[in-house]
């Protein structure tokens, strides 16, 4: 049969409890980086890099189509510019320091999904309008750019480089339990504990 009364703690075991509760919230603030900025400086940022790179990788995107198809020239400035914007976000945008190969590679998948959206709204562009200039190109392109980074953050800061940020769930109190033996009373059941 199960007793329903509480067991009995030494007197200390509630300071106890938290005491470590508050050391174990304060090794986790510990281990996130403290100056790891916040959903909007971060996004500030990226946009600040990643619309940087961009108007550059526009810019190189209309040089290069001179010389060779638009889409490939598309691909060898998305390659460029991701593993040149995977860096600074690295650094700057998330804080996290250098990017290593596995981020690159992480990153390389939002990355692909950015050439797929640009390169399709621009085709459809000249599907379109056949005869559009540089002007309306580039309106199109920094368009779709603009939204596929909305959705590139959100897999950088979700998915990539999350592993600074990682939060951990601490018990409200830890019990501490002293094993007596004799009659246990408590308080919530004024009644004897059945041995």
């Amino acid at each position: 049969m199960k007793s329903l009364v509480l067991p009995k703690t030494t007197p200390g075991a509630a300071d106890e409890a938290r005491g470590a509760e508050r050391t174990d919230t304060d090794t986790a603030a510990a281990r996130r980086s403290p100056g790891a900025p916040g959903p909007l400086a971060s996004f500030a940022r990226f946009v600040l890099f990643g619309g940087g790179v961009g108007a550059a990788s526009s810019t190189a995107v209309v040089e290069l189509a001179g010389l060779m198809p638009w889409a490939v020239a598309n691909a060898l400035i998305t390659v460029a510019s991701t593993l040149l914007s995977t860096e600074l976000h690295a650094h700057f945008t998330f804080e996290a320091g250098r990017a290593g190969w596995r981020r690159h590679w992480q990153s390389a998948g939002s990355a692909m999904a950015a050439y797929g959206v640009t390169s399709t709204a621009v085709l459809v562009l000249h599907l379109v309008q056949p005869s559009a200039g540089v002007l309306y190109e580039q309106v199109v392109y920094l368009t779709a750019a603009g939204l596929a980074g909305i959705g590139r953050f959100l897999v950088l800061r979700v998915f990539v480089f999350a592993g600074g940020r990682t939060r951990t769930t601490v018990p409200a109190m830890s019990p501490a339990p002293a094993r007596e033996t004799g009659v246990k009373v408590s308080v919530l059941f004024p009644a004897p504990a059945l041995s």
